[in-house]
């Protein structure tokens, strides 16, 4: 039976295309060997349930360790009952344990009373196990409240009692560090403090794959079906993921069995774009949860000054955290924060534009020239009377009010490239502005965007000076400038909005529109 590329649920190896599991996590096997109990904390869909339950059965085959990989999921329909909580988990971890060998499967015990029966169990099953007993608590972050606290709590009073009577060593994983566990209802404080697990050794993070092992696992695909990735495609599905396991295995998976299914032919540059396109137009599973996150406070707060390219005020740490366990930014080479790889970037654009694109009234593509081509003059044109009429309604439909232009210009050009093209974007904390490329058939269209607010000198030097370096590392001779007026008094939208041509530093030609 062949394989394919995975993205739902574990990979299994007589399945999906996989790598090494326990490759991104050398450590764990020394923290097992040394009786530690451990946390593995990871963004979604990088592959932590993977790894682990690999690893359990490893451990389990090779005879030294009974390891088992445990949810604790199905305890987190009864955050204010933790009997009911701890029923449902043990229920669930007997299914678990029946595929393992019968003699070390979880045995009976006696019922513990509620706030107990997760520790009795683990306590029991440690004595009747002719082995040393190793637990995965999968999902442990879904817990809340007095459940996470209570079974965080049994575990560090039943450590001292390994191995013969508690797990020889145990590992948490979730999205987030252990301090960071949520223990409110209303999801905006935690724990703070290791203290109700104050046991653990380490704290280890899974990491993404790296170009080379991107490669590698698209090379499976090519042992197994002779359908080979050209170099660039290669390189483009790293540039466009970031090593990102699920979209890794997503781009391949559109590529190989709805873009290019005769296996004679080999998957392309341009098939790894149209695969991007695809996903991101889809927004399946895994990028709508992301999305789902854009209107949270803690994350607006961070997201839109990055849009902006303003530095943003003081941001709370658990916040940060936050974004980045959720595996939406990272942290770039130059020390700044960043949407964590390109297919998120335009996820988070395409989302917050939603509402404006929806409300955008009918548009006649007067920016056509009669081959189909892109007209820039016609588009400029076209944007400006669009501008004039319907910008200031549309600025209130933009659920991120500082970068409210940005997301209507977005949401007009979207309707420019639809079905024809695609759009770029590039943007960061501190970049002082937004950059966008569209592309539309074989025309490219180079726009950068700034704003000019209360106190702030016009930035129309600084703008010309930042396209210039922008224009010339696409190999472009023109571009635009797109300054938004956002001072108060200064007249209304309509009268305002306004083109002039000018010229960067290095002589390229650039139509400046004022809006």
């Amino acid at each position: 039976m062949p394989r394919w590329f995975n993205t739902a649920g574990p990979c299994r190896p007589e399945h999906h295309y996989m790598l090494p599991a326990t490759r991104r996590l050398p450590e764990v096997r020394r923290l097992i060997e040394q009786e530690g109990y451990f946390v593995v904390h990871a963004p979604r869909q990088v592959g932590k349930t993977t790894a682990l339950l690999s690893l359990a059965q490893e451990l389990t085959s090779e005879g030294r360790y009974a390891a088992v990989l445990v949810s604790m999921e199905v305890g987190a329909a009864f955050p204010g009952d933790i009997g009911a909580a701890e029923a449902a988990i043990l229920d669930d971890w007997r299914e678990t344990a029946a595929q393992l060998p019968p003699e070390l499967r979880l045995p009976p015990f006696s019922e513990a009373p509620p706030g107990r029966r997760v520790g009795a169990a683990l306590a029991a099953w440690s004595r009747a196990s002719p082995r040393p007993l190793v637990v995965f608590l999968d999902e442990i972050d879904s817990l809340r409240d007095e459940v996470l606290v209570s079974v965080l709590r049994q575990l560090r009073s039943g450590h001292s009692n390994r191995p013969q009577n508690f797990p020889a060593s145990l590992a948490l994983i979730g999205l987030r560090d252990v301090r960071d566990y949520k223990v409110t209802s209303d999801d905006r404080e935690s724990l703070g403090t290791a203290s109700p697990f104050n046991i653990k050794v380490r704290s280890l993070t899974l990491r993404d794959f790296t170009a080379e092992e991107v490669s590698e696992l698209y090379q499976q695909h090519t042992s197994e079906t002779g359908q080979r990735f050209e170099a660039d495609a290669l390189t483009r599905a790293f540039e466009l993921t970031q090593g990102q396991p699920w979209l890794v295995n997503a781009l391949a998976k559109v590529a190989v069995e709805e873009l290019v299914t005769d296996t004679t032919q080999p998957i392309r540059r341009a098939d790894i774009e149209r695969a991007k396109v695809l996903l991101i137009e889809r927004q399946e599973t895994h990028l709508d949860s992301l999305a789902e996150r854009l209107r949270e406070p803690r994350i607006r707060a961070i997201l839109e000054p990055m849009l902006a390219g303003t530095i943003p005020g003081a941001l709370p740490p658990d916040d940060v955290r936050f974004a980045v366990d959720l595996g939406l930014i990272r942290m770039n080479e130059a020390g700044a924060f960043e949407v964590a790889n390109p297919i998120y970037r335009e996820v988070v654009v395409r989302e917050l534009s939603f509402p404006s694109r929806a409300a955008l009234p009918p548009l006649q593509p007067t920016w056509l020239r009669p081959d189909g081509r892109l007209d820039p003059k016609g588009l400029c044109d076209a944007f400006i009377a669009f501008w004039r009429q319907h910008g200031e309604p549309l600025l209130a439909t933009a659920p991120y009010h500082e970068v409210a232009p940005h997301l209507v210009l977005m949401a007009f050009l979207h309707r420019v490239v639809n079905g024809g093209g695609s759009i770029e974007r590039e943007y960061a904390i501190g970049r002082g502005r937004m950059d966008l490329c569209v592309r539309y058939k074989q025309d490219t269209l180079a726009l950068e965007i700034k704003v000019w607010r209360d106190k702030e000198a016009d930035p129309l030097a600084e703008g010309l000076s930042q396209l210039d370096r922008y224009l010339a590392g696409l190999n472009l001779d023109s571009g635009w400038l797109v300054i938004f007026d956002r001072r108060s008094g200064v007249g209304a939208l309509a009268e305002r909005t306004r083109s002039e041509q000018a010229t960067t530093p290095s002589g390229r030609a650039v139509t400046i529109i004022r809006a």
